[in-house]
């Protein structure tokens, strides 16, 4: 089995440490946020790479060939901020301390080190794994050393891997050519010039028609569009060094021993000593572990597997905890028993065997609730079958805390929560059981099972008071208590109520876009002259932009892109593109409702879709199997889908909907008097934002000036940009920019909160709504402008959106709990985004309306008055 070495560029990823990990100081006062993102990133490489060699390469603080052939030009490279250089000694003494390998050589990058090195390891048939934020250093990537460049996504830290297939399927060009392609596009960050007015997507044009940067000056005459050309020309010189700047050596004059980067042991005693002088607290457990030779946490994992055991183990609970973790081991429908730890050394699985049913197990759990000792779990909404359990009793969903404190991740699982809040890393579900059922694995992998039953309720135990402490912390506790905990049991009420469909109008639904979906291939393929597959992007992209010659063609290696922002730009162009849209749009109604709806139909009629408040980081509500969010109402068609949608026998439908909720909150947390006084005097916002904008008197306002006005208002909240204007209004995008200086200056404060918003993203690294919801945005310290762009646009509309999603959270749930408490017969069935859905008893609706009035109007204390609109219906679609 081939041997294999990391190598990490030392400065390179302390300096992305540094810009991802929030500021952290020690009781001495020394930063420490890079040495402790550095430490963090090597972990996670070790874990997954587990090499037999490791070294780290730093730049040595002197000038290089590199810098002095590009100080005529640039002058030198930006200074380090102060805060990072000294954590730079640090982390170099802490490496030492562990006894990882470190190169530094005068006179040569850490660039060139590393290359050379991943070279001679290659020769000697060494796998590489070459760790590292520089993109000059693809061109390095082959069949053997692999680039590994850790990237933020969502808040998370991942990390992208190029071999050579990567790097031509991500950049259209050979490892070799990342040289020449930066020879001609630059990087600001590595302080390589290239050619002025040469962007990524011409220099990639130019280097894949013509190999390299001394071959495309053989064909200068060919280059294209002029202005590359002409600037190509002027600056030959300059493309030539860009290149040589960027070309990393790899046959510098190295000594080097693979036997002093041999891995050894990383946790040792003057490791740990280090560790708590810096104060990494959540770090410390992993070498205390190894320096103490604690015995493994699974040593304490016990199963019950009598009654008498079980009996034992509930006294010894009831009598001396207030606190307990605990969590039923449930796959679909099927329940296989319970874990519960009393202590982090006492952690029981009980399963259902023998004496040992379910019901005991109920009654056993439901008395430890009733004496209110604490219970700590995870995913609670899927346990509530089996509890008796409502609002009021002690329970704490780790799941939904975790998702509060970073919205951004994909899972909240028990091993996520022990990595991120215990700083240990404990086998996932994966790790213990592969791709097995619960059932099968219980009988074929029995240790691994009750391990993995076990963790849940240990990591819950465990982490219960940590990530307490970090809610109160972030002022997240309210939050918590007051909105996302209740909320488990109104989505849970809705799920198991479901809703009622009437099978026959869902066929007849069907049929009806069956029978339009027909007639508009026939059309478009009358119209085109020939038949093709309308549903593959290659072959329409052929029928649109070579058979009929289409503008705005952009072919990829796969073909031309015929995504839906394309079709809507070629819709003016051509009959046949509108036909393809619609054509698009009933073909997803038919697959994804018409005839998807039916699988999800239980035996009593009623759809029991799934509500999820961990998944969306602005804070909403979605839903899966099936998503009822996603219906596209702005086509009759799509809109038809919620006829089929019908309460039971001796009820109507109420919907109760929030106006303009997202308008009324940026009124009122931007503080502008006249958007507040436009709501408070119950004016149409539109129409009086069109006057104003538009320079004209309210009663000549236009239908397509209200309509304008009706995009820039929502747009402001999505952070809109003139070009997305523009695109959306179809106008020019000067004329688009026009609209919202003039909407700005129609409500000064709304500009001044939306660049407080962002202000306070870049200074934070996250924003608030008004509940003190944060959503992180690492986005706003990215070096790519687009990503700084979308950051903004998430700093001005998360703190809106979010605010939104909580107050309509706290009316459904103040909803909820009122016709619940009011013993009525009706009962809140769905709820989409700003819309509440109530199944409501023929003798109670004037009593419903009344109480979805009120309790969405109580549900936040805004300076704008909320408006709430009720209508009722016999169908969904008629009640909306």
């Amino acid at each position: 089995m081939n041997k294999k070495i990391v190598l990490i560029d030392g400065h390179s990823i302390l300096n992305r440490a540094f810009y991802g990990v929030p500021d952290l100081t020690n009781s001495e006062g020394l930063h420490t946020n890079a040495i402790y993102g550095f430490i963090n990133i090597l972990f996670k490489i070790l874990d997954e790479e587990k090499p037999d060699y490791l070294t780290v390469a730093f730049d040595v603080n002197q000038p290089t060939f590199r810098h002095e052939m590009f100080t005529e030009y640039k002058g030198t490279r930006k200074s380090m901020p102060h805060e990072l250089r000294e954590q730079v000694p640090v982390i170099k003494e802490v490496l030492k301390t562990m006894g990882v390998c470190i190169m530094e050589r005068p006179g040569f990058e850490a660039d060139d080190v590393l290359g050379t090195l991943a070279k001679k390891c290659e020769e000697q048939g060494i796998s590489v794994s070459l760790v590292s934020g520089d993109r000059d250093l693809l061109q390095l990537a082959s069949d053997t050393i692999k680039i590994r460049m850790p990237k933020t996504k969502r808040g998370v830290t991942e990390i992208e891997d190029y071999n050579t297939k990567d790097v031509i399927e991500k950049y259209q060009v050979t490892p070799s050519q990342i040289i020449d392609l930066k020879g001609l596009m630059g990087d600001a960050s590595d302080n390589i010039p290239g050619v002025p007015g040469i962007g990524e997507k011409t220099a990639t044009k130019i280097i894949t028609a013509y190999s390299t940067v001394e071959n495309a000056i053989e064909h200068m005459d060919e280059i294209m569009p002029k202005k590359a050309k002409e600037s190509f020309m002027a600056n030959i010189d300059l493309a030539l060094l860009s290149k040589k700047l960027a070309t990393i050596k790899t046959d510098c004059e190295l000594e080097f021993s693979l036997e002093e980067a041999e891995l050894g042991d990383l946790f040792n005693q003057d490791v740990f000593i280090y560790f708590k002088k810096l104060e990494f607290k959540n770090l410390l457990n992993r070498f205390q572990d190894n320096i103490d030779h604690h015995n493994s946490m699974e040593d304490s994992f016990k199963i019950v597997e009598s009654l008498d055991e079980a009996e034992l183990v509930f006294q010894e609970i009831e009598k001396n905890n207030k606190f307990v973790g605990l969590q039923y081991i449930i796959e679909e429908d099927d329940i296989l028993g319970l874990s519960i730890a009393a202590s982090e050394g006492q952690v029981y699985y009980i399963g259902i065997v023998g004496f040992i049913h379910l019901d005991y197990l109920k009654s056993k759990v439901d008395n430890i609730i009733s004496k209110n000792i604490m219970v700590a779990t995870i995913d609670l909404k899927n346990q509530l079958p089996y509890l008796t359990a409502d609002e009021d009793s002690k329970i704490f969903d780790l799941s939904v805390a975790a998702y509060l404190l970073n919205p951004s991740k994909d899972t909240y699982y028990y091993d996520d929560i022990a990595r991120d809040y215990l700083s240990i890393t404990v086998p996932s579900r994966n790790d213990f059981l592969g791709k097995d059922k619960l059932i099968k694995a219980k009988e074929e992998k029995s240790e691994a099972f009750h391990n993995f039953c076990c963790y849940h309720s240990y990591v819950a135990y465990c982490a219960y008071q940590p990530v307490s402490d970090e809610l109160k912390n972030t002022d997240m506790l309210s939050l918590f208590l007051e909105i996302e905990m209740p909320l488990i049991y109104s989505l849970y009420d809705m799920e198991v109520r479901g809703i009622e469909v009437d099978k026959e109008a869902l066929k007849e639904y069907g049929d009806k876009l069956g029978t339009r979906i027909v007639q508009l291939e026939t059309e478009i393929y009358d119209i085109v002259g020939e038949k093709f597959n309308i549903n593959s992007p290659k072959q329409l992209g052929v029928i649109l932009f070579e058979k009929l010659k289409l503008p705005f063609g952009k072919k990829t290696k796969t073909g031309y892109s015929t995504s839906a922002d394309i079709l809507e730009k070629l819709r003016s162009e051509d009959p046949v593109v509108g036909m393809v849209l619609e054509y698009r749009q009933l073909t997803k109604l038919k697959s994804t409702y018409a005839d998807g709806l039916a699988n999800y139909i239980k035996e009593d009629k009623r759809i029991h879709g799934k509500f999820n408040q961990t998944v969306a980081a602005t804070g909403r509500i979605s839903s899966t199997e099936p998503n009822l969010q996603n219906i596209p109402i702005r086509m009759e068609l799509g809109r038809e889908i919620r006829k089929v949608f019908i309460p039971k026998e001796g009820y109507i439908f109420l919907d109760a909907d929030y106006s303009q909720i997202e308008l009324r909150v940026l009124a009122h947390m931007s503080g502008d008097e006249r958007l507040i006084a436009a709501y408070k005097e119950e004016q149409d916002i539109h129409r009086i934002t069109a006057s104003q904008v538009f320079h004209t008197p309210l009663a000549e306002v236009t239908s397509a000036q209200r309509s304008n006005a009706k995009a820039v208002n929502f747009g402001i909240v999505y952070g809109i940009s003139s070009f997305g204007l523009g695109q959306d209004l179809n106008i020019t995008r000067k004329e688009a920019e026009s609209y919202i200086n003039k909407y700005f200056e129609t409500y000064p404060r709304v500009k001044q909160f939306l660049d407080e918003l962002v202000a306070s993203g870049k200074e934070n690294g996250y924003v608030t709504t008004f509940f003190c919801r944060r959503r992180p945005v690492p986005e706003l310290s990215s070096s790519n402008f687009m990503q700084r762009s979308f950051g903004e646009r998430i700093a001005m509309n998360s703190p809106i959106q979010g605010t939104a999603a909580d107050i309509i959270k706290i009316a459904m749930i103040r909803v909820n709990r009122k016709l619940k408490n009011l013993k009525l017969k009706s009962r809140l069935i769905l709820q989409i985004h700003d819309e509440l859905l109530v199944e409501t008893h023929k003798e109670e609706v004037e009593q419903v309306k009344n109480i979805l009035k009120e309790e969405m109007y109580k549900a936040a204390d805004l300076s704008v008055p909320l408006e709430v609109e009720v209508n009722e219906g016999t169908s969904w679609y008629n009640a909306k």
